[in-house]
Formats: structure tokens, C-alpha cells, sequence
């Protein structure tokens, strides 16, 4: 639990950039304009699948107004069969994916794109660009892709020696399943499919970039980390890093969504031809067509289990979507599954599936929603079948410290248990349902978390305030939980600390806002600067005092002199001190940059109750719990939002949202209002339980909150419509027509017995 001592870790303060972003104050991407700038347009296929036979962009180019036309040609030419790695990307695919090379994979891929002096005239420039193809039959669906007469999307992959859209594979494996199996009293096993969603963040994409003469180049962008955004535009353009400086815009969401490039390359490259800034800003459209869902999936999980209930062994395979580039996430889906548990036998294999859609992006814990939902699912079943309550089935099972995981690592101290047991005794779980089709659900989740490169530099100003720079954008609110720490370090006032989000060229690198590693890594960086620049005030203390410092103490925001030395003078402020600073050796301010590591996985349990209405196929979802071990809450409130945030996500996975393809492999719903994601009168209030189990190697405890709340959402609503209905419907979305064509099947099927 929180240290009831602390003044402002655990506190529910003020969001330093709340007042900018509700009054429109903010600086969004999409905001950015320059003196001379232009507008860019980007052409995309009419085809899921047609090779590029040649471009002619010349009546493109003659266009008046226009002042720039760019293709796959004016970028560095990544050979196909040679990984170039950038941390988990290969600037293979994202070379492909930004512009079409040899051949167009989905409908909607970009091909080229022209900057002009307005977007009316680069979309029409767009028009007169001329290109020969030819056409290719597609697969979009994975059966489709995986099928033997198949089209091959890329000549040079293969699997077992021959052509194939498997792009690799993942395998995890603990003890004998087949053993395991054998010792089991019950046996469910289980195929289960999930669909494409989007990661819906309300801000599209957007950038303007400026190259000046001599390569130097400015973005300002909206994404989830500038350093790869300097990184990957440089990789793509060969403009070197030196020259490329990325200052990261506020961010309308991203989820996972931007954690790559689309169009920042594209832009420089216009931007160098022309002379001109350029400024790209994608549609609704665009996104939906174009930029990464998460991947769509099928499985098949078989789980065996004693009478008692002991879980003995556990297999999954998952098949994802990768889009039309490898790279789908294949190891969370695999290697979050059966990780809440303590099996001893488990085997855990993931496929890498591309096809004609839209090369995936991460979205939120990356494939583990998909594991858990096919594993939760069976779990709901196995529970049925024994006639054990859901909850003490996984509280018999459930992974403790010591536990040996078949991903893996060997758990240290984690908080799966103490979920469980809140969920068990809680009053929502303890209160009858009362309606008629009314059920409830159950499902838990885990996420890896993260840690990794961070920096941070802690400055103290003229008057006594203090600044903190960091490298992350802040998308869940990491500005308010870093001024509550470091206010909390220097035993100040909260509102004495402003955090800013430094560019490339401001703070040291620091990698990706994403995988709930920001708040652990950051926290890390930003103590150790704090805990210097204390240390430097205590020696200024010692300087005025002609004293050593180590007769020196912090508390409560002053220097004390302690010892023999204690009544001797009077203590100093952090304002006292800082207005001596020049008079003592000058600024004061410390920086460190690490790798960070120590962090640890997070698990979380989820309570859902629904009622369906039988006529129409509507799930309503009445009421929802989540239980999350979050290591430390330094802000509760933005701990809460980002559980509300996941929650709201799942169950808009488990009812509605999905891509939908015509018979010309093109996406039928690219907008928000028939890509159905949940609004607030579409859900009830979300309540959160908010578990601390301090990880032991962090400063403050902290584990990580942001990826595991969505991972049990989908398994928890579909395992509330059985209970609700008595009809274990393994498909997702559970949306009316689908709810409705359950309940006729099975009125059919009783009816046939």
C-alpha cells in the first residue's frame, strides 16, 4: 500500500498539462505551421495484391502548385532478403510499408507522394500519377494465407522448404505435455477466432518537417517516442541521425499505434526536393486503411486438469495475422497464455501469418490479449466442468514467487494471488445477479513489462524551482507522477516541479513510450538525478557553513546541519540555496542516463457482468471490475485511467470492433461510424481495485500498469454471455449478428436432439 508518510507518491495531484490540453492549448502535430510550407498527399493502391510494373509521376510533376513528387526510388533500397534491425523493426518492412517497392500488399498501400502548395492540388497531382500493375489474386483471411494454393505474397519466404505466408514462428516448452496430458481426469480443448482492431487513437497522424540546405532536418511529429522517429527517418532517408532532429508534438493517443513511421520520411524527402517545410496529416480514412490494427488471430488451446481441479499440462497454438509484412506478435500471444498459472507441462506455439491487410501494429501488451483469451476461455469451461467456482480454479493454479514459467523466467515476488483474492472477496463478486439473461464473467491476464534505455536531467532554476527533462512522450499521464516523485525526493511542493518533454537534441536517448516500461524507466533515470542534485545542495549547504558535507542533511526540502554542527546554523531552503547558487560554484542540476532493468510482469484479474437481450443479439455490459497488481501507485488517478482505458478497449474487442473486407479484399468500415468502438453511454462506470505489491528492484516499487488491463477483457464478457445465456461462443466480436446467429444454431441444435 502506499506510504501513508509520503507527501505526494501515491497522491492524486494536479495534471501539469491537464489545463493546456482541455483548453486547447496544446501543441498537437496537426497545429505545427511554418513560413513557406507545403502540403503532401500520398497515393495508395486501388489492389490488395499487384506487382508495381512502373510509375510515370511526370503529368504528376507538371502539375502547377505542385513542388515535389516522391517514390520507393528516392529512399535508401533495402534488399529484401537482408535484416536491417532498429530494436524490434527491420527497415525492410518499414521501407515497404511507408512506400510501396516491388509490389502493392493491401488496398490502400502507399505507392508516392506529391507536397504542393495546397492538399487540393496534391491530391489531384496524386490522380495523374500513372501506374501499370499486375494484378494479383490475394488471401486475406489467415486459412486463406496459409492454404496450399495460396498466393505468395513474398517470393523469397519459406517454411519447411517451401513457399509459404508463414514468416516464423515462436515456441515455448516446459516439462512433457504429452505426459501431463496423460495424468489429466478432464481434458477441454478448444479453437477460438479474434479480428483486426485498431488501436482508435482520436488524433490521427501527422508531422511537418523542415530540411534545410545542409541535410538539417526538423520534425515535429505526433508519436510515442522522437528517438525513433530521428532513428527510422534517418535509417530511410540516409540523412545521418547527426543532422535529423525530432521534437515530439503532444499526442492524441497512440496505444501501441505509433510506435513506428509512416510519414516522416515521406515528408523529408519532399521536404528536401522542395526546398519547402511539408506538412502530411493523414485522414480518418487513411488510418483505418493503412495504418497497423492488431493482428487477427485463431487458436486452439487444450487444457487437462485432476478432478481436484490441479491444472497438469497446457497447450496452445496461435495463428496472427502479421498484416503484409512479417512481424506480428506472435510472443505475447504465446508467451502470455498460460504465464498467470503454475503448470507444470505446457507447450506454447505461435505462427506468423501474413497476408493482404495492412501490416499490424503494436496495440496494448501486443498479442497477449489473444492468448489469454482462448486460455481464459477454456479455464471458464474446464472450472464448468468440474464444478468448481472460476475464481478458485485459477486461485488453485495461480503463479506465485518461485514459479517456474514456460516462457521463461522463474517469478520473483508478484501479485497474481493477491488479484484473485480481491476478486473472491469483493462485493461485486459477492452480490447476486438478479435479471433474467443476466451473467458474469472472469478472466485474469498478464503482461511483461518492460524497462530499457531512459534519461533524464533534473535542473534547479534561479528562484528555488526545480525542472525535470525527460525523453518520453506522455500519453498516460508521466508528467504528474514525475513531479510527484521528484517533489517527493527534494521534500518540496508538488507545483515547484515542471516536467518537460525534451527533443533529440535537448536529452539523451531515451527509447519508446510503450509496453508499460515509461513510468519504471523514467522513475529510475529521474531519482538517480534527483538524489545527485540533493547531494550537490547539501555541499553548497556545506560551503556557506564551512562545514564538511558530510555534516550535512536533506529533509523536508532544507539543509540541515547535523552532529556537533547542529545548532550552529540555521537551516537553508532549496530557494535559500539556489539563490547563493552562483555565489557557491554556479548552476545546480545533475542528468544520468541508464539501461534500465529489474522490471517485473503484471497481472491482473477481471470481474465482468452482462445481459443480453435475446431478441436483438445486444451485450450490455452492467458492471466491471479490475483487479491489478500496479507494483506502486505514484498517481492513483492516472493508475485508475489507464485500467478504465484497458478495460474500455477490451470489451470493445469482445463486442463490436473488427475489420470488415469486401469480396475486393478492401476494408468496408475505415471510420468511426462503422468501426464500432465503445462510447461512455456504451459502458458502465469501470471500477478498479488497484493492488500494490512494490517491485523490489525498482526505487519506488513500481511494476508497470498500462498494457495488462486490456489482456482479460475479450475472455471476461465471453465467458459473462455463457453464463448469461448458456452458449460458449469461441468467436470474436459478440456482436448482435453474431450473438443472434449463437442463439439460432443452438435453438437448432437442442431442437435436432
Amino acid at each position: 500500500m502506499n506510504d501513508q508518510s509520503n507527501k505526494w507518491i501515491g497522491k492524486r495531484t494536479v495534471r501539469p498539462d491537464g489545463a493546456d490540453k482541455v483548453t486547447g492549448r496544446a501543441a498537437y502535430a496537426a497545429d505545427a505551421t511554418m513560413p513557406g510550407m507545403i502540403w503532401a498527399k500520398v497515393l495508395r493502391s486501388p489492389y490488395p495484391h499487384a506487382v508495381i510494373k512502373s510509375i510515370d509521376t511526370s503529368k504528376a510533376e507538371a502539375l502547377p502548385g505542385v513542388k515535389a513528387v516522391a517514390t520507393a526510388a528516392d529512399f535508401v533500397d533495402f534488399p529484401v532478403d537482408t535484416p536491417v534491425p532498429l530494436g524490434i523493426q527491420d527497415m525492410r518492412w518499414m521501407s515497404r510499408n511507408m512506400l510501396a517497392k516491388e509490389k502493392v500488399l493491401f488496398h490502400g498501400h502507399p505507392i508516392a507522394a506529391v507536397a504542393a502548395t495546397n492538399e487540393e492540388i496534391a491530391a489531384e497531382a496524386c490522380a495523374l500519377i500513372e501506374v501499370d500493375y499486375e494484378v494479383l489474386p490475394f488471401a486475406i483471411e489467415i486459412d486463406d494465407a496459409i492454404a496450399k494454393d495460396a498466393p505468395i505474397l513474398h517470393d523469397f519466404m519459406k517454411f519447411d522448404g517451401k513457399p509459404s505466408n508463414i514468416a516464423g514462428t515462436l515456441e515455448h516448452t516446459l516439462g512433457d505435455v504429452d505426459a501431463g496430458f496423460a495424468e489429466a481426469d478432464v481434458v477441454i480443448e478448444r479453437s477460438f477466432t479474434t479480428k483486426p482492431v485498431h488501436q482508435g487513437y482520436i488524433e490521427t497522424h501527422a508531422c511537418v518537417v523542415s530540411v534545410a540546405p545542409d541535410d538539417r532536418t526538423t520534425i515535429w511529429s505526433s508519436s510515442q517516442g522522437q528517438f525513433m522517429v530521428r532513428a527510422m527517418t534517418s535509417f530511410l532517408t540516409g540523412i545521418p541521425q547527426s543532422k535529423v532532429t525530432a521534437i515530439p508534438a503532444e499526442i492524441g493517443g497512440g496505444f501501441g499505434g505509433k510506435t513506428i513511421v509512416y510519414l516522416e520520411p515521406v515528408a523529408t524527402v519532399l521536404s528536401k526536393k522542395s526546398g519547402r517545410p511539408v506538412k502530411m496529416v493523414m485522414t480518418r480514412e487513411e488510418v483505418m486503411r493503412a495504418t497497423g490494427p492488431t493482428s487477427g488471430s485463431k487458436s486452439t488451446v487444450k487444457i487437462g486438469a485432476k478432478k481436484d481441479g490441479t491444472i497438469v499440462a497446457g497447450k496452445g497454438t496461435f495463428y496472427l495475422q502479421a498484416g503484409c509484412l512479417p512481424g506480428s506478435p506472435i510472443r505475447g500471444a504465446a508467451g502470455c497464455a498460460f504465464a498467470p498459472y503454475d503448470i507444470p507441462n505446457v507447450h506454447s506455439f505461435g505462427y506468423d501469418v501474413v497476408s493482404n491487410r495492412s501490416k499490424v501494429a503494436a496495440y496494448r501488451a501486443p498479442g497477449a490479449p489473444i492468448g489469454a483469451f482462448a486460455v481464459e476461455s477454456v479455464l471458464d469451461e474446464l472450472a464448468a466442468e468440474l464444478g468448481m467456482d472460476p475464481l478458485k480454479l485459477r486461485l488453485k493454479n495461480a503463479a506465485k514467487e518461485g514459479t517456474k514459467a514456460a516462457h521463461g523466467p522463474t517469478y520473483p515476488r508478484i501479485g497474481y494471488v493477491e488479484t484473485l483474492e480481491a476478486a473472491l472477496n469483493s462485493e461485486h463478486y459477492k452480490t447476486p445477479l438478479s435479471g433474467k439473461f443476466q451473467g458474469r464473467g472472469v478472466a485474469s491476464g498478464f503482461w511483461f513489462n518492460a524497462g530499457g534505455e531512459s534519461s533524464a536531467q533534473v535542473n534547479i532554476t534561479e528562484d528555488g524551482n526545480v525542472v525535470v527533462t525527460t525523453g518520453h512522450p506522455d500519453i498516460g499521464g508521466s508528467r504528474a507522477s514525475i513531479a510527484n516523485i521528484t517533489a517527493e525526493l527534494l521534500g518540496i511542493n508538488y507545483d515547484q516541479v515542471s516536467v518537460q518533454i525534451g527533443d533529440t537534441a535537448t536529452i539523451g536517448y531515451s527509447n519508446l513510450t510503450g509496453g508499460s516500461r515509461v513510468l519504471f524507466a523514467s522513475a529510475m533515470v529521474v531519482t538517480e538525478s534527483t538524489e545527485q542534485v540533493i547531494e550537490q545542495l547539501k555541499g553548497r549547504a556545506a560551503k556557506i557553513w564551512g562545514i564538511d558535507p558530510s555534516q550535512v542533511v536533506w529533509e523536508g526540502g532544507e539543509a540541515r546541519p547535523m552532529g556537533e554542527h547542529s545548532a550552529n546554523f540555521p537551516s537553508m531552503t532549496l530557494e535559500e540555496l539556489a539563490a547563493k547558487a552562483n555565489a557557491t560554484g554556479g548552476p545546480i542540476g545533475a542528468g544520468s542516463q541508464s539501461n534500465t532493468v529489474g522490471a517485473e510482469g503484471g497481472f491482473a484479474t477481471h470481474v465482468c457482468d452482462v445481459e443480453v437481450d435475446v431478441d436483438l443479439g445486444i451485450v450490455r455490459v452492467l458492471r466491471y471490475t479490475c483487479f491489478q497488481d500496479v507494483g506502486r501507485a505514484i498517481h492513483p488517478s492516472y493508475v485508475e485511467g489507464q485500467l478504465q482505458g484497458g478495460v474500455a478497449q477490451g470489451i470493445g474487442w469482445a463486442l463490436n470492433e473488427e475489420y470488415i473486407y469486401n469480396k475486393k479484399g478492401q476494408v468496408d468500415n475505415p471510420g468511426f461510424l462503422d468501426y464500432r468502438m465503445p462510447v461512455c453511454s456504451d459502458l458502465p462506470m469501470l471500477d478498479c481495485g488497484i493492488i500494490e505489491i512494490p517491485n523490489p528492484k525498482h526505487p519506488q516499487g513500481v511494476r508497470g500498469v498500462g498494457e495488462v488491463p486490456l489482456v482479460p477483457g475479450p475472455a471476461a464478457v465471453r465467458n459473462a454471455v455463457h453464463d448469461a445465456i448458456g452458449i460458449w461462443i469461441d468467436d470474436l466480436p459478440l456482436s448482435p449478428p453474431n450473438v443472434l446467429a449463437a442463439i439460432d444454431a443452438n435453438a437448432a441444435k437442442q431442437a435436432a436432439e
